[in-house]
């Protein structure tokens, strides 16, 4: 079973009915569980503006594996900073969503393929995914 590391593009394009983000994640869950980052659900967290969102919200982060930071996430993600973060314009949050695929060697799923394409050994998933 295939364990694939979703951005937060994907989930909030998936929540607002965008068919290619919808197909793509259906298409990544028939092949296995589904993860995001603790950047991911922060990123989600940060974006709920009311009660009702927070809770559907909610609903989704149970149906999701959440793979929490660890020292050795936090110093991979201060490599990739140091080495991407002025020739490419690496962001802090994708630089820990990239270091949590990383470390735990897991195909990663983003929409916003720029942010990551450059990032050596990162197994980046073709978006949409069919």
């Amino acid at each position: 079973m295939i364990l694939t590391l979703v951005d937060t593009d994907v989930i909030i394009d998936a929540s607002h009915n965008n068919r290619d983000a919808q197909n793509t994640l259906i298409a990544s869950q028939q092949q296995g569980l589904l993860a995001i980052s603790t950047m991911t659900e922060m990123e989600l967290l940060a974006g709920c503006r009311n009660k009702a969102e927070l809770t559907t919200l909610d609903d989704l982060l149970a149906e999701l594996l959440i793979i929490p930071f660890t020292p050795a996430i936090s110093r991979q993600a201060l490599t990739l900073l140091r080495r991407y973060r002025l020739s490419h314009g690496l962001q802090n949050a994708d630089a820990l969503i990239a270091a949590t695929a990383l470390h735990h060697a897991l195909p990663l799923l983003s929409k916003n393929q720029r942010d990551y394409r450059f990032i050596d050994g990162l197994n980046l998933l073709p978006y949409p995914r069919q």
